[in-house]
């Protein structure tokens, strides 16, 4: 049902652009628009913190390491991008999801290490039902298509439900997250590449990271719409 609402919304809104109503290009987006978008410039090899030195580590990431190989970020959290996230995530506007996903695939271009299989971030249950919808799961499905990456939407699953992470500090976000997540099959020696929307602590990241590294995997990655200062 969600996947047949996407294809209406598309067909209804992708003839224009989201932002200013122009005449779209590839992606739902004109061209103008999206050289407006938000690019994230220098940032953190690892986690993609956007930092002053290109090339580098956040003082963060040199102090204590993260268990993920590294993040891509499409964009800087930032408007536009912050504005149509929240349209997507928060008001069912899957037509501006799905543009932000192909535009993001477009922006970050192939991996540089292909990973064997891209997993959403998963919602729990109840959340799901009540937003209908997980935004990672359509922007992986999205991702994957134009990598041509098959995609495991059911690999990961919250198993607790969390408090709302958005107002909650890093170490708090982690405590919060503690065994919250499970690995529903098989994956030893594979490379994970995990999809989300926004990356601001990294906390979930980290959370899903350690499980899938305790299930066997090689080595996560991360692909994500928009990066948070």
């Amino acid at each position: 049902m969600v996947y047949k609402r996407l294809s209406n919304c598309l067909a209804r809104s992708l003839a224009r652009c989201l932002l200013c109503g122009a005449r779209a290009g590839d992606g739902g987006v004109c061209s103008a628009c999206s050289q407006e978008l938000p690019q994230l410039g220098n940032a953190c090899v690892l986690c993609a913190l956007p930092i002053a030195t290109p090339g580098s580590s956040c003082p963060s990431c040199l102090q204590r390491p993260p268990p993920f190989a590294k993040v891509s970020a499409a964009w800087q959290y930032a408007y536009p991008v912050n504005h149509l996230i929240q349209r997507f995530k928060y008001h069912r506007d899957l037509a501006a999801g799905h543009s932000l996903a192909q535009l993001a695939a477009q922006q970050l271009g192939a991996p540089q290490q292909i990973p064997d299989l891209l997993a959403p971030v998963p919602l729990h249950w109840l959340r799901y039902w009540q937003r209908g919808y997980n935004q990672a799961q359509l922007i992986a499905s999205a991702m994957g298509q134009h990598w041509q990456l098959p995609v495991e939407p059911r690999l990961l699953r919250k198993t607790s439900r969390t408090k709302t992470q958005s107002q909650l500090r890093r170490a708090q976000r982690l405590n919060n997250l503690l065994d919250s997540f499970t690995v529903r099959r098989e994956i030893r020696g594979l490379h994970i590449g995990l999809v989300d929307d926004v990356l601001t602590t990294g906390a979930t990241l980290e959370a899903v990271t350690h499980k899938l590294l305790e299930a066997g995997a090689k080595q996560v990655s991360a692909f994500i719409l928009a990066r948070t200062p």
